[in-house]
């Protein structure tokens, strides 16, 4: 077990040797990356069991992420951190996160054999509640009607969550919302997940451009993240001390410089402080304008300044 980085959240690594305190909650299952809408109806489920059997709730998840682990070559594609997810689930009221280590151990193990071994021997759940999509076990064999099939002879209870649909309809999944993302629709993405799209990385030493023409910008490090759509963002900054700063960010490649890699970057409005490597979110709010190379910095540096103020009169009430 790690030592829990959340107040109030336990997190346990591993599904051998579980301590006692921690074992016997009703939990969830799956990825949840993203904690979307839809994982959220499920955590629910799992919630409403652990009211009923008065014991704690809990979730199960695993890292890597299994997509990573068989196909390791595969472009970015996660919605959040394990720090990000991990606040998220403190946050619904998760009392202890099983983020089981996804290697050949588990990835061999049969539907059968995941049950009986993880769920009902090492965590010994009391219920679990997953989603209408449920695939588990070697070659995704297992699905929600067998999940209900071993939990009757395991001595666990098992509900499976219904599909939660949108307003517009569309089903909430975290395909749909990686779309979204990848196509400049972050309000869309938002609607899906009950909250914006934040990206949290690390700030890193970048070229300084935007400095010298007078639009300085923190450099994050992409890491995992799937790649959101090239252009500009109207954003939101949050600081490791809680401030939340108006901002507006930039993710493509800098065609005007040359640039190579894929970057984003952010200009924090009003403000002037070090950041080289600190934690930031960025919460992408509203996409502006799609990339595109200016004839020089000037022309750049008058776009930037254009791009900045449709950013101010979204994010800055009265502005």
């Amino acid at each position: 077990m790690s030592p829990a980085a959340h107040r109030g959240l336990r997190i346990v690594t591993d599904w051998r040797d579980v301590a006692p305190d921690d074992t016997g909650a009703s939990v969830a299952l799956g990825n949840f990356d993203g904690v979307h809408l839809g994982h959220r109806q499920v955590i629910a489920e799992a919630a409403r069991a652990a009211r009923g059997l008065g014991v704690e709730l809990g979730v199960v998840t695993f890292e890597p992420h299994p997509r990573r682990w068989f196909q390791p070559d595969a472009p970015p594609f996660r919605l959040m951190t394990t720090n990000q997810q991990a606040c998220a689930l403190e946050a619904l009221g998760v009392d202890v996160l099983y983020r089981l280590p996804f290697n050949a151990d588990l990835a061999g193990m049969t539907d059968q054999q995941f049950a009986e071994t993880v769920l009902a021997g090492g965590l010994k759940a009391r219920h679990v509640s997953a989603g209408f999509d449920i695939a588990f076990g070697k070659g995704r064999a297992g699905n929600p009607e067998r999940l209900q099939a071993l939990g009757a002879a395991l001595g666990f209870g098992v509900t499976i969550a219904p599909p939660v649909t949108c307003a517009s309809g569309e089903k909430c999944s975290s395909s749909a919302i990686r779309d979204a993302i990848e196509q400049g629709r972050p309000d869309e993405a938002a609607r899906l997940l009950g909250r914006p799209f934040t990206i949290e990385g690390v700030v890193v030493h970048g070229d300084k451009i935007g400095r010298t023409i007078g639009f300085p910008t923190a450099n994050i490090q992409f890491g995992d993240f799937i790649r959101p759509a090239e252009g500009i963002y109207a954003a939101r900054t949050r600081l490791p001390d809680g401030r939340e700063i108006p901002s507006v960010a930039y993710i493509g490649y800098r065609p005007t410089v040359d640039g190579t890699d894929k970057r984003l970057e952010v200009n924090l409005f009003d403000f002037d402080e070090d950041l080289y490597g600190q934690t930031l979110d960025v919460e992408l709010t509203a996409f502006l304008r799609g990339d595109q190379k200016f004839d020089g910095l000037q022309a750049l540096k008058d776009q930037i300044a254009r791009d900045c103020q449709a950013a101010r009169k979204i994010l800055i009430p009265d502005w």
